[in-house]
């Protein structure tokens, strides 16, 4: 009976099959510079005659990089990830490295999980949104591993511990305050999430600031509660059917404002006449909602590149000096902040 077993098909039988060197296939098969463009192209198809395929798990025994990097991010649900996810991918895969890609749902043991398996993968590099409450400990474990670590969006502490990458949200949300003032408004609330992580704080802060500079602070209201759509839809209809309805608000992001414009139109309302919207991202659905989502624009696919940019930096210069990239998040204004009718009468 015949065997249907495949002959393995090695380097030599491939030089012999190009004419070239067995070292020659192995500076092909490693993307070495070294090899003329005529010779790698007939050292590529003589493999591809034979049906070779590169084993690059055995290769990286013999390499002390992967040409990956590892990404977790705390919501893969959320536009603005993906758009990240494509600035990231772009830059690495002009570099020829490959992502993997993990979402911790802000759960500590699911990021611990992913940490340690990406470890074991070996990766290159490490872009990391951290889950709500990481300890200061698993970045320094990550830096005792030698794996380099770029934050991203979010840091640990009161401030990056290494390299990171994010957004200015802290003026974005000053801005939005501040063009919310000069149209009149003065009952501006801030529909924020349940978290304590940075970029949390960071809206906080910027929006005290502006609260406390247009001496509104009697009149600040900080909503907490989750941050979906739907979400953005019960907690709007749910304040503005309250005695103070504000007549502005401020949302964690897009999602969630997306979910007021909804709450508006349920109440016979519309945004940008009756009350203002302003979200945080920019997301691409936010210039099409009706009307026109007001955002904060936090360029994430610009903020994705900047992080496996600098994470290829960081490969090739581990002990360089570590860098924090801060992006500015103008406030792009559309009809759903427009003064209204109700702020009008308010102020005259």
């Amino acid at each position: 009976m015949g065997s249907t077993a495949r002959t393995r098909v090695t380097l030599k039988d491939i030089a012999a099959h190009a004419g070239v060197s067995r070292s020659t296939v192995s500076l092909v098969m490693q993307e070495s510079e070294l090899v003329a463009g005529a010779t790698r192209k007939r050292v590529q198809e003589a493999a591809a005659a034979l049906g070779y395929v590169y084993n690059r798990g055995a290769a990286t025994l013999r390499s002390s990089r992967t040409a990956t990097v590892g990404v977790v991010v705390h919501d893969i649900a959320n536009p603005f990830f993906g758009a990240l996810m494509a600035g990231i991918d772009e830059t690495l895969q002009a570099a020829d490295y490959i992502p993997f890609l993990a979402s911790s749902g802000d759960s500590l043991d699911r990021q611990a999980r992913f940490l340690a398996r990406m470890r074991e993968h070996r990766v290159d590099a490490l872009l990391l949104c951290p889950a709500e409450e990481t300890p200061a400990a698993s970045i320094e474990a990550i830096a005792d591993w030698g794996m380099p670590c770029i934050e991203v969006m979010r840091h640990v502490g009161k401030s990056p511990l290494g390299d990171y990458v994010g957004a200015d949200l802290r003026t974005g949300v000053i801005n939005a305050v501040r063009h919310l003032v000069i149209q009149g408004h003065r009952r501006i609330t801030l529909l924020a999430g349940i978290a304590d992580h940075s970029a949390d704080r960071e809206r906080l802060a910027g929006y005290r600031h502006a609260m406390h500079e247009a001496g509104l602070d009697d009149l600040s209201h900080v909503d907490r509660g989750p941050l979906t759509r739907c979400a953005g839809r019960e907690r709007t209809l749910a304040l503005l059917r309250g005695n103070t309805a504000p007549t502005a608000l401020i949302c964690h992001n897009d999602l969630v404002a997306l979910g007021a414009l909804l709450a508006l139109s349920h109440l016979g309302l519309r945004a940008g006449r009756d009350c203002a919207v302003i979200g945080v991202d920019d997301i691409e659905e936010a210039a099409l909602a009706e009307p026109a989502l007001s955002s904060i624009a936090t360029h994430p696919r610009a903020i994705g590149r900047n992080a496996a940019e600098l994470a290829l930096k960081r490969i090739a210069q581990p002990e360089g000096e570590r860098q924090r990239i801060v992006l500015e998040a103008p406030l792009v204004i559309r009809a759903s902040s427009r003064i209204s009718s109700a702020v009008a009468q308010e102020s005259t």
